[in-house]
């Protein structure tokens, strides 16, 4: 997959957004298709970036030495986010916003979820610090 530039991406988005607009009055349900057919290929698009962004962490990660268990974890925080953030904001696209409200709820809940490991391993580290 090769990578896919900013110009290209805004191209996708401002032309999807233009027929989107053209066919909102007559048929908002063709709009809101369109709307959602675009997302998915901008989606779709920057995915051999973040490929690229994900090696690169855990290379540098390696590379510092740094416990493979936390890496993967904030690699996995931060795709709870991204998709939870997607995900709502397409269900506001289509007006759907105590939905989207809930996605982002439940994508807190699993970050949080997921974080308690590194809390744990925080507090070990410092109640090892600390003199008894």
């Amino acid at each position: 997959m090769r990578s896919v530039t900013i110009m290209q991406v805004v191209g996708v988005g401002l032309t999807a957004t233009a027929l989107a607009l053209l066919v909102r009055e007559e048929r908002p349900l063709f709009a809101y298709f369109i709307t959602l057919v675009a997302t998915m290929i901008i989606f779709i698009s920057v995915l051999s970036n973040v490929q690229k962004i994900i090696e690169l962490i855990i290379n540098l990660s390696q590379r510092a030495h740094v416990n493979a268990l936390f890496t993967a974890t904030i690699l996995k925080i931060v795709a709870v986010a991204y998709i939870a953030d997607f995900a709502a904001q397409i269900s506001r696209d289509a007006g759907e916003t105590s939905i989207a409200g809930k996605i982002e709820l439940a994508g807190k809940v699993m970050i949080l979820m997921m974080a308690i490991p590194i809390l744990e391993a925080m507090i070990e580290t410092v109640l090892a610090l600390i003199p008894v």
